[in-house]
């Protein structure tokens, strides 16, 4: 049975779980199929880059909500590509 937390556990809480405490039930076993076809892949970074922007702008991201502001700027960005792409 499933343990009920009244809010969800911080990356820290959860490091400090003993492992037999922590329900795996709904995760599916990875089988030999899965394991075959596996590659180990470095993971891709995102270069660093310097912007200057109006202050406007960037209150009309941090208001919304200061935490993951940038993420947000980055997705409008992206999705401009996304859309000035030729089909």
């Amino acid at each position: 049975m499933k343990r009920r937390y009244e809010r969800a556990l911080t990356a820290d809480e959860l490091s400090r779980l003993p492992d037999e405490d922590i329900d795996t039930s709904d995760i599916p076993e990875l089988g030999p199929e899965f394991w075959a076809k596996a590659k180990v892949m470095a993971p891709r970074s995102k270069p660093n880059v310097s912007l200057r922007l109006p202050e406007d702008v960037i209150t009309f991201f941090r208001n919304e909500s200061p935490k993951g502001y940038t993420g947000r700027m980055a997705a409008v960005l992206a999705a401009y590509v996304r859309a000035h792409q030729p089909k």
